[in-house]
């Protein structure tokens, strides 16, 4: 009987092993990070604060490029790209996308580049000249710095591909409440309605994270989402703000780990109050904890596949401005908006050919069996992250300044009520026109739509 017993143990035993031995065997994801140092050595102009004077003078902290690529059980590959630059400009992302494609054969569904929007990193090539007093001389320190940016970025992108590994991944969602709706709260009132529980408007305090652990269960990289602009400090030295605080802390937390930031539908949320170094480092380490709260709880895993798609969008242009008005404005003292005349009084005089329709870039992705990642372009509200969890699941993550940002992209809402979001921000990015049509909001909840239904049906 007793030997009966032991064989029966044995048999288990081995049932076990072979079953253990089995779920190694089963393919998983793979993961990889890299991480590089962006900061300008070179007295640059900073991008956007239009009341700047002067280039920057020296560092707070470093800015960088972090990279998590994924590979899912198929081979399929995705990159996540986070940087501490206030947006990518269309010709970096066109030639990041041309090089990447032809050095690793990945698409522009398979990337995901995001900016932080730090209002302390440098202007980059084709965006907000407009802005500045730049002079030849300028212009071609940021032209060559972009050419410089535009190969780290590759190159991040390509070590981050070689460091690919066996890992698992996993999901979850913390909160934090420092955004506050810009165009519903007075900046000097927002103390006293936080206190009384008064503040208004839409907002969006989740934290999206998505983590990856290697065969050990360590952690390699957090990619973390937050909807509030970078705006917490606006003075002369290079620094990430508030997300730049928080990668940091993580990294601290834990390391060896990449932490990622990917700026939420932020575009009408500001940290308030703000302008001190001493607030953006407390608020880095709020969301930080957020982050680290979600790391510290059961997180779902996610089963090793993903789907991605992407999409150009052909987003229309109200109509070039009188040409009184833009006389009027060209005839002014200098300033951001004086010059934008001027220069689209020249186009218009010698008859070139003015794009009237801007192609946007959407991508969707979906990872494991449905946690849905929508990332579009431009400085997007906070009302399309509503409306697209609405429509798609609570749980779809929304992220925006991501691969292109070329303007603020508002809701019909937004669009229709006017102000800096909806109307006098499209001077400041140089586009020629004061505001999108009205179905920008539509076209661009359409083609989410149709994506989110490819990468499900895939």
């Amino acid at each position: 009987m007793r030997s009966v017993f032991k064989l029966s143990v044995l048999i288990l035993i081995g049932a076990a092993l072979l079953g253990s031995l089995a779920t190694a065997a089963e393919p998983g994801w793979k993961g990889g990070v890299a991480k590089s140092v962006i900061t300008p050595k070179l007295a640059m102009w900073m991008a956007g604060y239009g009341g700047r004077t002067e280039p920057a003078k020296g560092a707070l902290h470093d800015l960088c490029v972090r990279v998590l690529a994924l590979e899912d059980a198929s081979g399929h590959r995705g990159v996540v790209l986070s940087s501490d630059t206030l947006g990518i400009s269309k010709p970096i992302y066109d030639e990041v996308s041309r090089r990447v494609k032809e050095q690793f054969g990945l698409e522009r569904s398979q990337l995901m580049l995001h900016a932080s929007h730090t209002h302390c990193g440098p202007v980059l090539k084709s965006a907000l000249y407009d802005i500045y007093p730049l002079d030849e001389a300028q212009i071609k320190l940021i032209e060559d710095y972009s050419d410089w940016l535009t190969t780290e970025i590759v190159a991040t992108i390509g070590r981050a591909l070689k460091d690919l590994r066996p890992v698992t991944v996993s999901r979850g969602v913390g909160s934090a409440d420092f955004g506050v709706n810009r165009r519903t709260n007075r900046e000097p009132d927002v103390p006293m309605l936080r206190e009384q529980n008064l503040l208004l408007g839409p907002v969006d305090h989740t934290v999206p994270t998505l983590a990856v652990r290697d065969a050990d269960g360590k952690l390699i990289a957090v990619a973390f989402a937050y909807a509030c602009h970078n705006t917490t400090l606006s003075f002369q030295q290079w620094c990430g703000d508030y997300a730049g605080f928080a990668q940091y802390d993580l990294e601290q937390n834990h390391p060896g780990a990449v932490a990622l930031f990917c700026m939420g539908c932020g575009a009408d949320q500001n940290p308030l109050p703000r302008r001190t170094v001493e607030l953006a480092e407390t608020y880095g380490k709020r969301l930080s904890a957020a982050v680290d709260a979600v790391l510290m709880q059961p997180q779902d895993r996610v089963a090793p596949t993903l789907r991605t798609t992407h999409e150009f969008v052909q987003l229309t242009m109200q109509g070039l401005p009188k040409t009184e008005e833009l006389k009027r404005l060209a005839a002014a003292a200098p300033n951001y908006s004086q010059r934008w005349a001027e220069r689209i009084l020249k186009l218009i005089e010698t008859k070139a050919d003015i794009p009237q329709v801007y192609p946007y870039p959407i991508t969707t992705w979906k990872l494991g069996g449905d946690q849905i990642w929508i990332a579009l372009g431009g400085e997007v509200v906070v009302d399309y992250s509503l409306r697209l969890k609405a429509e798609h699941g609570e749980q779809a993550w929304v992220t925006a300044y991501a691969n292109d940002v070329m303007a603020y992209i508002p809701s019909k809402r937004v669009l229709l009520e006017g102000g800096y979001e909806g109307q006098s921000s499209m001077i400041v990015y140089g586009l020629p026109t004061d505001r999108w049509a009205e179905d920008v909001e539509e076209r661009i909840a359409a083609a989410v739509g149709r994506l989110v239904e490819q990468v499900r049906k895939k």
